[in-house]
Formats: C-alpha cells, structure tokens, sequence
C-alpha cells in the first residue's frame, strides 16, 4: 500500500509542480477539507431556498442539493488553498477546470 501512495505522489508531482512533498500533502488536505465542508453547507442552503427533504421529490432535492455543491465546492477550494498557503496553485486549478467545462467567461 506505502508503495502505491508513493508511486501516486511521484505521478502527481509531475503533473502538479510543487517544490516540496508538504505542498503536495498540503493540497491533498484541502481537497478533503473542501469537499467535506462544501457536502454538509449544501444541506443548510437547500433549505434556504426552500427546498426541504420532507416537501419536495427526493429526485428534485438531491438534484438541487448537489447543483449546489458545484459553486461552494469552488469557492471553498480557492479559500482553503489559500489558508494553507497554496492559493497560486488553486487558483490556476480553478482557471483551468472552468475553461474545461465551458464557464471560462466566468474567470476575470
């Protein structure tokens, strides 16, 4: 298993030019922070705009519950990168995910 985490660090550290292996483990960190945070606010949110587990369809409730999970999880990503001192590299992810889906026009 130790091999295969190892083998996983040196793949990405190509791909992701980072200069030590703590920038690595550091971003592996908000990639877990964030998508963890971001599932439990779409809940609360859900509600805010009316949308209750009880009222409506649960197709119509976890649709909405995991559209919005798109925005927060975007927003949280750049914000805890920022946090752990890894906003450069977050940023440039969150550019270049957007331009791969067709919302680039979003980015200033």
């Amino acid at each position: 298993m130790l091999r295969f985490f190892l083998w996983c660090f040196k793949k990405l550290a190509n791909k992701w030019v980072v200069t030590y292996r703590w920038e690595m483990i550091a971003i592996f960190i908000v990639f877990a922070i964030t998508g963890s945070v971001a599932g439990k606010l779409a809940g609360p949110f859900t509600e805010l705009i009316g949308l209750k587990k009880d009222t409506v369809a649960g197709w119509i409730y976890w649709t909405a519950r995991i559209v919005l999970i798109f925005p927060i999880y975007q927003v949280l990503l750049v914000c805890f990168g920022w946090l752990f001192g890894q906003f450069k590299f977050f940023w440039s992810f969150e550019k270049k995910m957007l331009k791969r889906m067709g919302l680039g026009f979003l980015i200033p």
